[in-house]
């Protein structure tokens, strides 16, 4: 019983002097773990690795259980595949790895250099064009593809297709997706506020969970948000139906109100939030914050 108390007192102790020299970079380190294992879990969850990680950690407790019963040749071979688990693992997530550091890279920390007013003006309109653009496009059920481009730069999908760089009207989109248009099968590109290129090609999503009522647009559409932060609008040319893909999540059934809202949303209001809330300035001065009262 007395060592029992020892070591509550020890550990006591022990948590009193780790507090005491708890700092503003003990802070930083522990904000930037949880954000790790958070995008982690995120990237299990919603992904095809949450069935890959199912077979690792089952031959962990394989092997786990064979050192216990001491099972030499299958504790030997365990040890041998985990050993070299981590080649493995870089081979079989390579997409999802990908889709990781593409959404946390230094490009992702351009966000901070925010939009004026006129350029939120210019987007505002440009998403009001796409979205009536759209509306009409599910009435005639003519097929579109419309990624509009964020942080993540896409010029090697715009090296695809054709630069416009026109400005965004209803009349450009609906022409540009026109049956009979030269460019109306592949995908156009929304940089900024402008039309900017058209008859891209995208990359097909690798989820084999994909229902397969879903065509080609929509597989393509979600292949690009999954392999960037791009949203992407979907009009069915066989329903009509709209759709828009974000961060490999697929939104169906849309109206051209509904559309217009959400884009609003996605990519102005979300935008201003993050603004006020999370700039390097705001940063740097909670930081100077810190370092001066622990300096006092």
């Amino acid at each position: 019983m007395s060592a029992v108390l020892d070591w509550i007192v020890n550990e006591y102790y022990r948590f009193i002097g780790v507090m005491r020299s708890f700092g503003v970079a003990d802070l930083i380190d522990i904000l930037v773990v949880a954000f790790l294992i958070y995008k982690l879990v995120q990237l299990v969850r919603q992904t095809r690795a949450k069935q890959l990680v199912g077979g690792i950690v089952a031959l962990v407790m394989a092997w786990f259980v064979a050192e216990i019963f001491e099972m030499t040749t299958l504790s030997v071979v365990l040890r041998a595949i985990i050993g070299s688990g981590f080649i493995a693992l870089v081979v079989i997530f390579q997409p999802e790895i990908r889709n990781v550091l593409e959404q946390v890279s230094l490009t992702n920390f351009s966000k901070f250099n925010r939009k004026g007013h006129s350029e939120y003006a210019e987007l505002d309109t440009c998403i009001d064009n796409v979205s009536r653009a759209c509306g009409e496009m599910s009435k005639s059920k003519t097929g579109a593809l419309i990624v509009f481009e964020q942080e993540t730069r896409l010029g090697d999908i715009i090296k695809t297709g054709t630069v416009i760089d026109a400005q965004s009207s209803m009349e450009v989109i609906t022409n540009v997706f026109y049956p009979k248009a030269p460019l109306h099968d592949g995908a156009m590109i929304i940089r900024g506020a402008r039309v900017y290129a058209a008859g891209c090609i995208l990359p097909l999503s690798q989820n084999s969970n994909l229902s397969k009522d879903l065509g080609t647009r929509h597989r393509a559409s979600l292949g690009m948000s999954e392999n960037s932060d791009a949203i992407v609008v979907v009009v069915s040319e066989e329903t009509g139906i709209i759709s828009v893909a974000k961060d490999g999540n697929l939104k169906r059934n849309l109206t051209a109100s509904e559309l217009l809202e959400y884009l609003k949303n996605a990519l102005i209001k979300e935008e201003e939030n993050t603004e006020s809330k999370f700039t390097f300035t705001a940063i740097k001065n909670a930081i100077k914050k810190g370092v001066k009262k622990n300096d006092e």
